[in-house]
């Protein structure tokens, strides 16, 4: 067998000696570069070359050689040229002034010993950034092939790092060695960078700049090379302290701002404050400390002392809120919004102050003088019973009068207060719901306080729909219509205002003072608001009155028809009345008639024939029905003439007058009985009412308004005092004058007016004996669906119905439940004695 030849191989040389060899020339070059890059002459060298360089050592497996030795040169570099320069900087009077500020070293020398020491840890850690920086690029394949495998520190990391563990966690040395314990230089560096952010707070100008150098080098220090993210020296050091210290500062200055006793600074003070740390967050240390340091003025500014700043005498919220301190009260707002979400103190002082400016209005309002009128008050007892009298004379208002008049002002007092709240509300506390209710509740508390509130919002709504519409833009009346709406939500009795409402509402649809269009609009906002039940009665009396106008007009149609051609007739306006949709004391049926007194009054002759006309003609086509004719609600237009008296040549007496005299229809009957009478005769009171059986009351009144108003005096009365007695006579006055041509008596029952306490009393019993069959009706028809409640659920449920209409008082619910057992519409459920059932 043939054999393979036998050849020599050369030795091949080892290869640990190559790769050593290798590594020492790559040393050098890249030891000589990094000394260059620290002296600043990296201009001269080749990036490709030293990268190569460490290339070929990581290459050979010397990329943990490398490492050691690249920290190591950098440790040294640190001890031989970057720690000499800041050690000459910490000098024993730096340390004593900067941990300590005795009171010899001056605010400017503190800054500028400051600023010094850290503009050399700024230079000093900017050239070791930028040449790290440099360092890490060149040494890039070392952490892509070695450390990244061995799980060590980028060389970056690593070399940065030196800056913390060589510079900032260095002892201070000798020169602390008297000092009760050990500082290292970050300590210094935190107690100057508090320091000159105190000094920017007291006002001196600091650089901005450099301590935003600062922080952004601590933001880039951690507290290890492995660079976990919520481990930055900014965070885990510095942070803590600037809290720590800024919450002494607004500490103390919060002290300072309430020994100087005034609320309007401090939150100015406060405001200011909050927007400097914000803007020195931004500009100067991290953006991740602006909620944190906000967190600390809010506290310590604000909310430490802020019931003391509210209560302040003169300046505090009260004093805000009662002179329309408008920028305050949004600096307020705004601050207390940071600190409560709730608004607890601000939402509580709101409260107690609405009840308290009301029930100031009540109490003005008892002080007041109304015996004199202002623009647009009533005068006198009736609507224009100034007319025809000297009006550039002061006149006085009567008792009945004042009590109106008092009684709109407390209503536009209530207004004023709500508006004011209104606009605070608004341009204040940027429209806070929180806000808004708590004032809404306050409002409505004080308000139905006053046993009158229903009675007078009534009294209001007819001021102004009498008075207050004409000249009005649209604009202008729908934001009186909407203020009648404000103060309705705010009653409880709303029953009793509707009970008032259909009285005033009455007068001025059967008198003509208001626009038909106006009022069924206002109706229509209580329905929207109350829903309809609140509104039937109203709108029923819409209903008549329309219906009435179209009768009027069938009758003179009729009339015509039958071809009376006799010019002296009598014109007849028509208005039927439903019963049921208007109050009682228009019907006839108030309290002073009681039933089976009621009184028909005479009507002269020529009336009885056209009533009796008119009854045959509306009851043709309506058969069942039954007419009342109401003698106190209607009104008449008497063309009057006055004779020429005799002997009198010149003026107005000297011919013949004639004049169209508006009255009350009981006015037109007295007037006609002095048709017959001869001249110079007269008729006694009691002679007037016998023959025309007016009720004294209404006869009184009657006669005073023919009789004592000036404007309308076509009676004479004797004798000639001012009110009105049983002994009075009563005859025509022949030398009766007027400028106008149709006149209008005053006639005295138009007038709304405030309730005496007898009337009120009087109402309240009615309104009590409403409320009964409302509470009936109301338990009844809950029993009818739910079958059998517990007594709880049922007083429960009736409240809850009952809440829109009025607030139904316990007592009243468990009479009504008693006085329903005994009707048996409802039983005691056996074996439960708190508990019923409906009886079907």
């Amino acid at each position: 067998m043939a054999s393979r030849a036998n050849k020599m191989r050369p030795i091949r040389r080892p290869i640990m000696n190559k790769e050593a060899s290798e590594f020492e020339p790559c040393w050098d070059l890249l030891r000589d570069a990094l000394t260059d890059i620290h002296t600043k002459n990296a201009g001269r060298l080749s990036f490709e070359q030293l990268y190569r360089a460490s290339y070929k050592i990581v290459l050979r497996k010397k990329g943990g050689l490398l490492y050691d030795k690249v920290r190591t040169f950098e440790e040294e570099w640190f001890r031989d040229h970057i720690m000499p320069p800041i050690s000459e900087l910490i000098t024993s009077t730096f340390v004593s002034v900067a941990l300590f500020h005795p009171p010899a070293a001056s605010t400017h020398e503190r800054r500028q010993m400051s600023e010094k020491f850290l503009r050399g840890i700024r230079d000093s850690w900017e050239e070791h950034n930028m040449s790290m920086n440099m360092i890490a690029d060149i040494l890039m394949y070392l952490d892509r092939a070695y450390t990244a495998e061995s799980k060590k520190p980028s060389i970056f990391a690593t070399t940065i790092g030196l800056f913390r563990d060589h510079i900032l966690r260095n002892s201070l040395g000798a020169v602390a060695q008297d000092l009760d314990q050990s500082y290292i230089v970050f300590d210094l560096l935190t107690a100057v960078t508090l320091d000159l952010i105190n000094m920017e707070r007291d006002g001196d100008i600091i650089d901005r700049s450099l301590l935003l150098k600062i922080t952004s080098m601590l933001e880039d220090l951690y507290e290890t090379d492995e660079e976990i993210d919520n481990q930055k020296l900014y965070t885990t050091v510095f942070e803590p302290k600037y809290i720590d210290s800024s919450r002494a500062f607004y500490r103390m200055e919060c002290e300072r701002l309430l020994r100087e006793a005034n609320a309007s600074t401090w939150l100015r003070h406060a405001q200011r404050r909050l927007n400097e740390e914000q803007d020195r967050c931004d500009t100067t240390l991290s953006i991740s400390t602006a909620d944190k340091i906000a967190k600390v003025v809010e506290n310590e500014l604000i909310l430490a002392k802020l019931d003391e700043f509210l209560a302040l005498d003169g300046t505090g919220l009260k004093s805000m809120i009662d002179n329309n301190r408008s920028d305050d009260l949004s600096i307020l707002y705004s601050l207390i919004s940071r600190v409560d979400k709730t608004k607890h103190v601000l939402k509580n002082t709101l409260q107690s102050r609405v009840m308290e400016l009301g029930l100031e209005i009540a109490r003005a309002q008892k002080r007041a003088d109304f015996s004199v009128p202002v623009a647009g008050t009533v005068a006198a007892d009736g609507d224009e019973a100034m007319e025809g009298g000297d009006k550039s004379k002061v006149q006085t208002l009567s008792a009945a009068a004042q009590q109106t008049a008092a009684a709109i002002k407390w209503v536009d007092d209530v207004l004023l207060l709500k508006d004011k709240f209104d606009n605070m509300w608004s341009a204040c506390f940027n429209q806070d719901l929180v806000l808004q209710s708590a004032v809404t509740k306050s409002f409505s508390e004080f308000i139905n306080m006053f046993a009158r509130s229903s009675e007078y919002v009534s009294l209001f709504i007819d001021d102004n729909l009498k008075r207050g519409i004409k000249g009005k833009t649209e604009d202008e009346v729908d934001v009186v219509l909407d203020k009648a709406i404000v103060l309705l939500r705010y009653l409880t009795d709303r029953d009793m205002f509707e009970r008032y409402y259909q009285k005033h509402l009455a007068r001025r649809l059967l008198h003509g003072k208001s626009e038909i269009h106006i009022e069924k609009e206002m109706v229509y906002r209580m329905k929207s608001e109350m829903g309809n039940h609140f509104t039937v009665k109203f709108e029923g009396m819409f209903k008549d009155m329309e219906l009435s106008r179209d009768l009027t007009d069938n009758y003179r149609d009729h009339i015509h028809n039958l071809g009376d051609t006799d010019t002296t007739k009598i014109d007849l306006n028509i208005i039927v009345l439903t019963t049921n949709n208007w109050p009682p004391e228009v019907m006839g049926r108030g309290s002073s008639q009681e039933e089976g007194e009621k009184m028909e009054c005479t009507y002269p002759p020529a009336i009885k024939r056209l009533q009796e006309s008119f009854f045959k003609y509306y009851l043709k086509d309506r058969s069942g029905r039954l007419l009342t004719w109401v003698s106190s609600a209607g009104t008449a237009d008497i063309k009057c003439v006055f004779p020429k008296i005799p002997g009198k040549e010149t003026g107005p007496l000297s011919k013949e007058r004639r004049y169209e005299l508006n009255v009350s229809t009981y006015g037109m009957i007295v007037l006609m009985l002095f048709n017959d009478l001869p001249v110079g005769e007269s008729l006694g009171l009691e002679e007037i009412q016998a023959k025309t059986n007016i009720p004294a009351p209404d006869l009184i009144r009657t006669l005073a308004s023919l009789s004592i108003a000036p404007k309308a005096r076509v009676l004479l009365k004797d004798p000639p005092t001012k009110n009105v007695k049983a002994t009075d006579k009563f005859s025509y006055n022949a030398q009766f004058v007027s400028k106008a041509i149709k006149i209008k008596a005053p006639t005295i029952s138009n007038l709304s007016k405030v309730e005496g306490d007898e009337e009120r009393k009087e109402t309240e019993k009615k309104n009590d004996q409403t409320r009964a069959h409302v509470v009936d009706a109301a338990i009844v028809r809950i029993m009818k669906q739910r079958k059998q409640l517990t007594h709880t659920q049922l007083i429960t449920e009736v409240i809850t119905q009952l809440a829109n209409r009025f607030k139904p008082e316990i007592p009243l619910i468990k009479k009504r439940i008693e006085d329903l057992l005994g009707r048996e519409y409802l039983e005691r459920v056996e074996g439960e004695a708190s508990s019923y059932r409906y009886l079907a």
